[in-house]
């Protein structure tokens, strides 16, 4: 075993003891960078840390990630969300499944302008849930396709943990915000095509039709989804088109969704306070652990842990697709406990350099890591998306878990799929 395997260990196993006795993450990952400083090297922790915290804050890019938050905060506290909730319905009473698929477009609309899981639980739940269930759909159908398709939140741009990813790891986050399109789409395909052969299988999940939408209540429905197409044209539009970059689509962004939350009549001093304050909160939690975690980046690597355990893993002379296949499984057992971003900024230091011998690429590796993420976001005891439906639906967590057992199955295999054809994720980034 290298000689770099213990330390790292021990160093671990302090982590998951603060961690287990509720210590922030962002305090959990100073104190083991400060630990290993003063431990295992003779380097001056106080000026490290100090460069460290400052390198991190001190960045363009991140910019973008307050902004995006706040968009969505505006979307979530606004008419244009349920707007778009009921320009949905039309197209979609024709389909095996009918209104189950107005849960997933819904999802990965409000993903494309949101860029967080939970927020886009809360926002499509709590329209659809009670409005699916005064129609007679079944609730394990309506949670376990809401829970799924929430993960979308994670995946399709502006996506935050991409934002982190690609911080943390010194990547293009305009090309990661490409590289998650087509597996974004992929996601959406598959979940549909799940629910078009359950409802097949399963006829009385799904209720008989009650209102019969001509072609001229679908057109007349395109009027109130489109804001939503609006601001997901001008975001990603500009980003895609090289207009703009991630920073500067965000404030637009924010611009548009402020028009659009003001022409609805739902911006008042209240919810525009509300908002800024909420997204403000968030923000600092994630600037806090970013912070954290670039400090324990630069402490892990004078102590030479993260190369250590390269070679280490190295020395079982693994292929790529067992090593993937070991970090599908690290990952999962991590964000069984662990948010996705706590995930993202813990592993990356240790992760990199294995990635990196590996001859993995960099930009397909952060989607993987946002797909495996996904899957800890629908499986218990923190599984984030189960918390935001138990309080949506006042179900217990379990219940909602094995509700979303099919939808945890179909990103398992997608992970198969991007790593069987990793075009569907490079494709887009090598050719923009």
């Amino acid at each position: 075993m290298d000689g770099a395997v213990l330390p790292g260990v021990v160093l671990l196993g302090f982590m998951f003891l603060m961690l287990a006795c509720g210590v922030w993450v962002a305090l959990s990952l100073l104190s083991v960078g400060l630990i290993g400083m003063f431990v295992f090297t003779n380097s001056p922790a106080g000026p490290l840390l100090a460069t460290a915290i400052w390198g991190s804050s001190n960045l363009w890019s991140l910019a973008s990630l307050p902004m995006f938050i706040w968009m969505g905060e505006i979307l979530f506290r606004s008419r244009l969300s349920d707007d778009m909730f009921e320009g949905l319905v039309p197209w979609m009473t024709r389909l095996p499944g009918r209104l189950l698929h107005v849960n997933i477009i819904g999802c990965g609309i409000f993903a494309a302008v949101s860029g967080s899981s939970a927020a886009t639980a809360a926002t499509i739940g709590k329209m659809s849930i009670p409005e699916l269930k005064r129609r007679g759909y079944s609730e394990r159908a309506i949670l376990g396709s809401l829970a799924g398709s929430a993960t979308l939140g994670l995946l399709i741009p502006p996506s935050i943990i991409l934002i982190v990813y690609g911080i943390a790891t010194d990547q293009s986050i305009a090309r990661l915000f490409v590289a998650g399109v087509l597996p974004g789409v992929l996601l959406v395909a598959m979940f549909m095509g799940y629910v078009i052969i359950r409802a097949l299988i399963r006829p009385q999940e799904i209720p008989p039709l009650k209102e019969d939408y001509t072609w001229r209540h679908r057109l007349n429905s395109l009027k109130r989804l489109g804001p939503v197409v609006c601001l997901i044209g001008g975001v990603i539009g500009s980003i895609y088109s090289g207009i703009a970059s991630p920073t500067d689509a965000a404030a637009v962004g924010v611009f548009l969704s402020l028009i659009l939350a003001y022409a609805s009549g739902d911006l008042t001093k209240a919810t525009f306070v509300d908002g800024l304050m909420s997204a403000t909160r968030t923000s600092c939690m994630i600037a806090f652990i970013l912070a954290g975690a670039a400090f324990l980046t630069m402490a892990m690597g004078f102590t030479g842990i993260p190369a250590g355990l390269a070679r280490w893993i190295a020395s079982f002379d693994l292929s790529p697709y067992a090593l993937l296949a070991v970090l599908t499984v690290f990952f999962i057992v991590m964000g069984c406990f662990l948010d996705g971003i706590s995930v993202v900024v813990l592993t990356t230091s240790v992760i990199q350099p294995m990635i990196t011998a590996a001859g993995i690429d960099p930009v397909w590796f952060g989607v993987f890591i946002v797909l495996v993420v996904e899957m800890a976001q629908i499986t218990p005891p923190v599984g984030f998306n189960l918390f935001v439906l138990q309080g949506l639906s006042s179900r217990d967590i379990l219940y909602i878990a094995k509700s979303a057992v099919p939808f945890f199955l179909i990103l398992c295999l997608a992970v198969v799929l991007i790593t069987v054809f990793p075009g569907i994720v490079t494709y887009l980034p090598e050719h923009m």
